[in-house]
Order: C-alpha cells, then structure tokens, then sequence
C-alpha cells in the first residue's frame, strides 16, 4: 500500500486498508500471514490503528461511523437467495403430465369449435344424423375447451400459491432464528451483545468457549486457543492459534470470508455487488488439554464441510432426488388412466368415422363430392370432438388437485400441532414411516438435567438431603466446588412465566449441580461475586478426552485450592482421599473405589442416571506446582461427593410411543449417551419392554457386527441380521446413526421396504437426516445444519408432534386413496357410457358439457370434500402401508367395479329402455336440431344423483360400514355435496341448450334420487362380500420398483458410501453437539458377557470403562466451559 516513494497512499473514506487487501490477507495462514501483518502494517495494533479501532475499548458506538464502515467493507450477512417468484413457481405447477394432456385437448377442442365449415348440407351429401348436435350446442362448443382450461388454471394456481406460502412460511422462520444470533463485541470499552449481521470491519470481538465464530478476524490476545477448520480445509486436525504464529481465525460463512468466497464460486451469493457482505459462524470448543482451546467450526448446510456444499449445489439443479412415495405411484398410476384413455377415445373415434364412412358410402352408395367435403369435415370433426372427451373424462385431472389440496390443507393444520413441514411430501411419507430413529436428550426426555441421588459423607441419599443433615464443612465445600468450578456464563435464573420451571442458562450439566445447591437452599450468586471469573488463576477446561474440568483459585494464605469435578470413572481414579460424615480426610485406596462403583455408582447408572464426581485439592504456598503438568496437578485429589443426574423422561413421551407401536411403527433411540443410561431411559418410555426379544447395542458392538471380517465394508446382509431386534444404539457416533437409517432403507428383507424417519439436533445428525425418508429437525434445540437437512421442524421439540405427523401422514394418503375410488368409480362409468353410447346410437349419452360438468365439478369438489376429512385415534390402529403397497388396495378395487356394476346397469337399462318406463319420447336417434330430450336429461341426472351418494360411499376405503362415521366433523365435505346438489338442480331445470337439458317433474325427480339412494344400499352389499374370495382383483398404482430406480439415484447412493468411508477416516473429529445439547454420559457397567447384554439383572460388580469410539465421539459429558475470552479483531 506505500507509493515508490514510501509515503501512504490515502485509503477510501480515510481507512489505512481496502476490502481487497484485507480479503488478500485472510487468504494467509500461519507465518505467511504474520509475515504478511508486520510486512504491511507493523504488526497487529498497527492494523487496527489502520482500521481506526483500538484493541482495548473497540470502536467508538457511533452510528455514523457504523454505516461508514458497512458502505466500504459491506456487511456480515450472506444475502439470502432469490425466493422463486410467483410465476416461476406457476410455471412449474404447469410442467405437470396429466395438466400437459390435457391443455393439448383444450385447445384442440377450442380451435375446432372455433371452426365452422362452409357450406349447408344438400340432398347429394347424405343426411347423416350421425354425431351432428343441435346447434345449442354448436353455440357452446368453446365451453367445453374453456371449462378444461378454467379446471387447469385452477390447479396451477393453488400449487403456485401453496408453494409460495410454504416459501415465505419457512424464510420467516429462519430470519427468526437468523436475528437470534448475537455476538460479544467491545465498543467504548464496553461488552455489547450485538446481532451478528450487525458486526463491522474493525470490531474487536470476545471469543468464548463454543461460540460460532461470526466472521473472519486476527487474534488480538488469546488463551490456548484451538478451531476446526475443517469446513474449510477439510483437515479434521484442530489448529492452534496464537497470536504470535497464527493469528488468523476464519469463520465458516460470510461472503468476504474464505467461506463466502468459495460460496460465490458456487453461485450462491447471487450478483457480484452483493460479495461485499460476509457472515460467519462456527462453533469452538474450548480445549485446553496442553493448553488449547479447540474451536469447532460446522458449515451452514452439514456436517461434511465443502464437499457438501458442492454437491448440494449439483442437487439444486436436479429436483430432489426420489419422487415421494406417494408422487411415484401417482404419476404411475395417472400415466396407465391416461393411456387406457387414448385407446378407449381412439377406439371411439375409429368406430364413428368406419360406421359412418360404410353407412354413407357403402350401405347409401353414394360418391365422394367435391363440395360435400366440408360437410363430411365436420362430421369427422364432431367424431374427434367426442372422442377427445371420452379422453377427459378419462384422464383424471382432479388427481393433481386433490394431492395438493390434502398436502396444503395437512400443513396448514400442522403447523398448530407443532409440525413445520418444509417439504410437502414430508408430510404423507410420514403416514408411511415403518421406524422412526430418534435422539434422546431433548426428545424423548426434557433437557433439564437433574440431581437426584447423591453420596455425601458416607451416606448414599436416594433423594435431596436436608441440609441440616450435612456437616456444614462439607456443604460449605460442596457450594464452592460448584460455584466456582463452572462457567460463570451458566446460570438459573426465575421462570419467565408463574408456574413455570426455573430457566437453565448454559451448560445443562452445571445447571443441575447449581439447582442442587438451590435445593441445599444455598446460592451459588454471593461466591461467584466474592470471586469474579477474574481472579481464577487457572483453568482446564472439560473436553472429551480429559472428560474433567478442574479451577484454581488463589487462597487469601497465598496457597492454592483446586476444585474439580468429572465424570466419575475417571475422578475417582485420581482421589485418594475422601471426605467422611464429620468433614474429615480419610484413605481411598483402590479397594474403596471398587467398592464404591460396586455399591454407589452401579446402581446409580443401572438406574440410568449419569454419576459426577466433586472432588478438591489444596497446594500449599511454598511449593508452587507446574501449572502446564496437567497429570500431576489434577491428581490426588480428596473426593467431596458423588452425585446422580438425570434427564427425566418427558411426561408425555411413553404414551405417544405406546400410540406408536399400536400403529406398527418400531421406535429405535440412538444416542452418544453409554448402554445403561441409555437402557433405563428406554425402559421408561416403553422402547424395551421386559421379555421381548430386543438388541441394545454401543456403536463399537454394532459397527463390530456389521462390517465384514477386517472391519472395513459395512455389508447389508449383517446389517440386516442387527436392526431388525436392534432398540437402542448407545454411544453412537453421527456415522453410525447414518449408517442405521441407510441400512435400514436399503434393506429388502422384510414383506415390505422400510420407511424411516428420524429426529435430529445436532449439526452432526445432517447427513442421517438427509438420509432418512423424513428428517425432523428440533426448532428449539436444532442447530441450522440439522434444520436445513430435515423435512419437518418440530417447533416444540417433542416426541409427541411426531406421532401428530403420522397420523396427519396417514389422512393424506387416505383422502387420496378415498378419492382416487370415487374417480374412478366416475370415470369407468362415464367412459364406458361414451364408449358403448357413441359406438351403438352414434351419439354420446352425455353431452360434452355434461360430462365436463360431471368432470370438472365432481372431481375438484369432490377432491376438496375427501381431500379435507380431519384425522382420526383410529388411524393409528393399523399398520403402515411401507413402500410397495399399492394405492389402490383390492378393497377399493372391489368398491370401484362394484358401484361402475350398479351404475352402468342403471345407465343403460335407462337408455335402452327408459322411454317406455316414463313413458316418454326417446331420446335416442333423434333427428338434428331437437331440443334437449327428457330422456337424456333423466339419464344425465340419475349419473349425477348416483354419483351424489357415491361421494359418501367413498368416505370409507377399508370396507367399513358405516360410511356416515364422523361426517359432520368434516362441514366441507357437506357443504359440498348439498351445494352440488343445488347446482344439479338449476342446471337441469334452467340449464336449456347449453346443457342439452330439459325440466324434469317431481316424480322423475324422485325417481332420481331413488336410483341415487340405491348406491348407498348397494355398498352395504358390496362390503358383504369378503375381498379374501376375490382373487381375481388386481391391485393397481404400486411404487416404482426397485430396478427402476434412476442412475442419479444409484450415483447418489455412491457418494453417499464413499462419504462414510471418508467420515470415518476423520474419525478423530469433535462433533460439535451445540452447547444447549451435549450428550450425557455415565460409567459403563457392562454385562458380564456379550449375550446378557439384554438383560440389566444379570449385571455383575464389573466396571469396564468403555473408550468412546471416537476420541469424543459426541462430546460426550457436558463439563464445559470457561477458557478466558479471547479477544479478536474482526476484519
């Protein structure tokens, strides 16, 4: 930046820096980058005098020099991409098969109504009535093409709409989420708590232990500091950052950040003028194991760092990977309804013009006369019009509006049940799931850790003590050991409402040591501020490898005191002393601690409660130890208690699961928690039931038993020895969980493919999620990697929402099953009545607009009446239908052809002999231009009455037989059926021409609605007869079976192995859990041998420390904190 001649050059708006040098400089790592600071700028305060900050009292809080700063250096935010607009989303909606069909027939039959040939007819050319209409209905050719057109537009509108809300419903939750997250920055001199889209150039920013780091910045001061880069560089090493070798710290996202830099390559960060912004964030674990704070950073969209991103960029550009479940066997089945339409309207159109053709020219004799040509155009026209409506009655178009209308209508209401679908689809897969795989902290218990055993002065206390029962000594050291060994960031504050719990703020482990000195009706406030954070000499943090947090503090005789607390396995190795009844010392050999596990902390972990160690250990002055010998200081220590946490099972949760279980759906936990906590917590919400046949099993076990002899390729075949009895996965890593629920889908042992769902919070249960068929992320608890990754965020974090969404999943995909059977039912019938009416008297019964009111009316009312039936308990009472269960079941198949039986029978006795009946003049083989006919206005009304009361036949698709079960539940299904029948009325008696109508009397009337009753009678005979003895039926709309699966799907599948090879050679990673999440962890009894490990009785006094099978395998115990802030400069 210096001129030839040495002098500064002036900066844009009087800053010593331009955007493209400090972007320049953050590409530096390590010397270079050091090298790169004192070359350029002296060296780090020099920087900051460039940036005008200062590294002691930050910037000044003055707004104008804020907005200076954004206009030069842009802002923290990366913006969000371009919502799709209205009309892109219309123009997807219209990229549907059936709508295709059947725009193409519209505006066919538009054009040709729009088309009148010359010339009237003459003698010469033959007076064929054959399939010539009256001229009512030559004046309203065009509805026809009009009326498909409206039912298009219709759809295509409620799609576009229902995916623009669901859009704008989603991008209000993440700016919710988005303006939650704040950051400590010093401006004056003062700690602010900023949003972080709000940081500048030039902040300087307070750093603590697991915050996501929010932009890019140089280390100012620090205290062994350690981040994960590993989003970034893909090295799962942590590197150490210091302010004298690499002070440069890098966020994970920001648009000017490294992150950004590789997001804008991959075209997200839309135009060029908006790279100016950066947003960062990545979370650090505080790791001061040889002094080193670890400082994990997760990327936005998962767990896999760049090479996710990659390819998520490749699968934005393809539709998401597999049609729902639902979707494929619907387009399947629509694609066959539409073929066997074209045959049956070619078939139509062929007959008419061949008896037409012999009639005119054979049988008549007559030539073929040049002028006749337009005449004979029009009749073949008129055979094409007839024929292209046979098509559309049978194509089902109201299919695609019911799908919507069921999904739409399911997610509105779920939103109140807690369920925030993000993909529509989500939402009947759901009705499908076979297994759900669920976490336990959070879901099923209530993340509010609790104390509730102790062993203090010899005593084991299965409840609170009263502290009058405690040697004050020992309680006055217990209080200090927990005050002040903890992050003073950890608190309990009062409830927010009357009635509620007290609030837990921090680590959810320190919260229940605090409330156990709350219960002692003791306060942890008045030690903490006789001892500011300040005044702590040193501190080892917890991390997953010490699995300890030790504090020292300074005593006022000028000798050292240090508190430490643990998981209990450990700790207990390092006292040798224990505190008695009285307060004093006494031995604790190592026959004592074996007696101890045996006797205290056993039955405290067989009770599923993860067992903590408080111990102490005083320095005298004179022999001050060495601080950085982490073994020799934190040993020798003198045991204070021992205490039992828990996280107690949510109230509601064993119900829901005892709901889920009836509905035949097999819940798994899998948590990083170790095999007895995990165990008793299964047992208490029903996962396990005593005397089943069940498998709990550790992630080492389970990977043990599914790989092949080496231990490198995970095989189906064992997979699918395991997860079948498989209940409970303990101390499992992310890759497990991954490996679970892919094996699981991928596995055809069972009568039918699985469908799995799993609930997720973590960053690292994203590729699971993504993975599943349904991905629940938790709104509260989830981070955003898990929320981007799932289909369904449940907004209150309960396991309860869950079986909520099951039973919504269940109702859609029995609305659209109850309405495919009413469809059906229609389309045969008025198929077969064009078919036969066409072929036999050269005129369709049915007059097009007929048909097309019966079409268009009948199916988008009847899809909104069946499409919105609320749900029921009942439909929880049977089994999930998994993948290949056909939509159409022979139940439904026997419904359909039954009532088309009664219905065409009806029909035709109607046409052929209904005039003597009624004793009225036939319609058939009327001469042209007649008015409408009663006849075939009474056989018109009659097929809409059946109809009618065939809508409330379809109400029920398992044979049920009372179809009239909870119909006022439903106030839409009634308003439309009565508002039909009102319409039905008008048209008949004021319809005239265009509707080829003419008014019938009372009596014919009530012959019509007598016929239409008779369906409600015929179905009660219908469901006499048991589907078992119908064999002949066919069952139609299977999924798309296994060897149809597309390559996109099969490279997926590929990448997807390859990615958890890769996962677990970076098997030495800390997966960052979320400070308001981190997995429990207790001592590991383990059963005497490997085939009890299903029984907890049979356990023996044995304690085997189980190694977690990653060096954290998922930070397991939660003693976290406090690492000194690190202060920093955000550039």
């Amino acid at each position: 930046t210096r001129n030839p001649s040495g002098s500064l050059l002036p900066h844009v708006g009087g800053f010593g820096c331009t955007l493209a040098e400090l972007r320049s400089l953050m590409e530096l790592r390590g010397a270079e980058a050091l090298q790169k600071i004192q070359e350029a700028y002296g060296d780090v305060s020099g920087l900051c005098r460039r940036l005008k900050t200062s590294p002691t009292e930050g910037l000044a809080d003055n707004t104008n020099d804020l907005e200076k700063r954004r206009q030069i250096y842009g802002q923290n935010f990366i913006p969000p991409k371009q919502p799709k607009t209205f009309l892109q989303l219309v123009w997807e909606a219209l990229q549907d098969v059936t709508l295709i069909i059947l725009e193409v027939a519209a505006i066919v039959s538009l054009g040709l109504s729009f088309y009148a040939p010359p010339g009237e007819e003459s003698e010469a050319c033959g007076n064929v009535s054959g399939g010539a209409e009256d001229e009512g209905e030559a004046e309203a050719g065009w509805i026809e093409g009009a009326a498909i057109l409206l039912s298009v537009i219709c759809v295509v509108l409620v799609t576009a709409f229902n995916d623009w809300s669901k859009e704008k419903q989603f991008r209000g939750l993440q700016s919710r989420i988005e303006q939650e997250q704040k950051f400590t920055v010093i401006r004056n001199g003062q700690l602010l708590q900023v949003p972080v889209a709000a940081l500048v150039v030039g902040d300087i920013a307070q750093v603590k232990y697991g915050d996501l780091l929010p932009a890019d910045g140089v280390l100012i001061q620090g205290n062994d500091l350690k981040i994960d880069e590993s989003s970034l560089t893909g090295e799962s090493d942590h590197v150490r950052k210091s302010a004298d070798k690499d002070p440069m710290l890098l966020s994970a996202v920001g648009v000017n950040s490294q992150t950004g830099i590789i997001f804008t390559l991959l075209g997200a960060g839309g135009e060029e003028e908006e790279k100016k912004d950066k947003k960062g964030k990545a979370a650090m674990t505080s790791n001061k194991q040889d002094g080193a704070v670890a400082m994990e950073m997760q990327p936005l969209k998962s767990a896999e760092g760049g090479e996710m991103e990659e390819r998520e960029k490749k699968k934005a550009n393809i539709p998401k990977k597999e049609k729902s479940v639902l979707q494929g066997k619907l387009t399947k089945l629509a694609v066959q309804i539409g073929k066997a339409g074209l045959v049956m309207s070619a078939i139509t159109v062929i007959i008419l013009v061949l008896y037409f053709v012999i009639e005119t020219f054979v049988v008549d004799g007559r030539v073929w006369l040049a002028e006749c040509t337009p005449v004979y155009v029009q009749y073949f026209v008129k055979f094409f019009i007839i024929g292209v409506t046979v098509l559309v009655v049978a194509v089902p178009e109201g299919l695609p509006l019911a799908v919507t209308i069921s999904l739409a209508y399911s997610v509105k209401k779920m939103m109140k049940d807690n369920n925030l679908v993000r993909h529509l689809d989500a939402c009947e897969t759901m009705g499908n799931a076979t297994a759900i795989c669920s976490d336990k902290t959070g879901t099923l218990t209530t993340n509010r850790m609790t104390v509730v055993q102790s062993y203090l002065g010899d005593t084991h206390y299965k409840e609170i003590p009263a502290p009058s029962a405690l040697t004050p000594k020992i309680l006055d050291l217990l209080v200090h050991a927990i005050s002040i060994n903890s992050a003073y960031t950890t608190k309990i504050l009062p409830p927010e409402k009357e009635g509620a719990l007290p609030r837990q703020v921090g680590n959810k482990t320190e919260c229940a040591l605090l409330g156990f000195i709350l219960d002692l009706k003791r306060d942890f406030q008045p030690v903490r501020e006789q001892i500011p954070e300040d005044q702590l000499y040193k501190v080892y943090t917890f991390n997953s490898v010490r699995k300890s947090m030790s504090t020292v503090i300074r005593m006022p005789d000028g000798g050292f005191r240090l508190f430490s607390k643990g998981a209990s396995e450990i700790l207990l190795k390092k006292c040798t002393n224990i505190l008695n009844s009285n307060g004093e010392l006494r031995g604790f050999r190592p026959r004592d601690r074996d007696d101890m596990v045996k006797k205290i902390i056993e039955p405290m972990a067989c009770d599923g409660l993860r067992t903590i160690c408080i111990a102490y250990r005083d320095f005298s002055a004179i022999q001050e130890p060495d601080w950085d010998n982490e073994n020799e200081v934190v040993g020798d220590l003198t045991c204070i208690a021992v205490v039992g946490i828990e996280d107690p099972v949510r109230p509601e949760v064993p119900e829901a699961i005892r709901k889920c279980q009836r509905a035949g759906i097999t819940v798994r936990m899998v948590t990083g928690d170790n095999i007895n906590t995990a165990r008793a917590i299964a047992a208490k919400c029903g996962i396990i039931q005593p005397g089943e046949d069940f498998l709990c099993l550790e992630g080492k076990e389970f990977n043990r038993r599914i790989r092949n002899e080496k231990g490198e390729v995970i095989e189906q075949e064992r997979l699918d020895k395991v997860w079948p009895k498989l209940r409970v996965l303990a101390r499992s890593s992310p890759t497990d969980k991954h490996t679970l629920v892919k094996g699981i889908i991928d596995s055809t042992t069972g009568e039918q493919r699985q469908v799995v769902a799993v609930t997720g919070d973590g960053t690292n249960d994203g590729p699971a999620l993504k993975k599943a068929d349904v991905g629940f992320a938790m709104g509260i608890a989830g981070t955003d990697v898990a929320k981007e990754a799932s289909d369904i965020i449940l907004t209150d974090d309960n396991f309860t929402s869950i079986v909520k969404a099951v039973m919504w999943g269940r109702n859609v995909y029995d609305s659209i099953s109850k309405f495919l059977q009413f469809q059906l039912t229609v389309n045969v019938v008025a198929v077969i009545v064009a078919f036969t009416g066409a072929c036999i008297t050269q005129d369709s019964p049915l007059k097009a607009v007929q048909m097309l009111w019966v079409n268009l009316i009948m199916d988008t009312f009847a899809s909104l009446a069946l499409a919105t039936e609320p749900p029921t308990e009942s439909l929880l009472l049977r089994k999930p239908y998994g993948r290949d269960k056909p939509l159409i079941s022979r139940t439904m198949m026997k419904n359909i052809l039954g009532h088309a039986v009664y219905q065409l029978t009806i029909i035709f006795t109607l046409l052929f002999v209904g005039e003597l009946f009624f004793d009225i003049d036939s319609g058939r083989n009327a001469p042209l231009h007649s008015p409408p006919s009663e006849h075939y206005t009474i056989i018109f009304n009659t097929f809409v009455m059946m109809q009618l009361f065939n809508e409330i036949n379809a109400r029920k698709i398992h044979g049920e037989r009372n179809v009239f079960d909870g119909i006022f539940s439903n106030p839409i299904f009634c308003t439309i059926v009565l508002g039909t029948f009102g319409i039905q009325i008008v048209i008949v008696q004021f319809g005239g021409k265009p509707f080829s109508c003419s008014p019938l009397s009372t009596e014919q009337w009530l012959w019509c609605l007598f016929v239409g009753v008779g369906e409600l009678v015929w179905g009660q005979v219908i469901a006499t007869i048991p589907t078992s003895q119908l064999k002949c039926l066919k069952e139609a709309g299977h999924g798309p079976g296994k060897d149809e699966m597309t390559d996109e799907e099969l490279a997926e599948g590929e990448e997807e192995i390859d990615h958890a090879e890769r996962e677990l050679r970076r098997g030495q990673i800390l997966w960052f859990r979320g400070l308001n999440r981190i997995q429990t962890q207790v001592s590991c009894c383990s059963a005497r041998s490997r085939n009890q490990v299903d029984r907890p009785q049979s356990q023996q006094g044995i304690l085997w420390i189980c190694p977690p099978k990653y060096a954290g395998a998922v930070a397991s115990s939660p003693l976290t904190t406090y690492t000194g802030a690190h202060h920093w400069l955000v550039t």
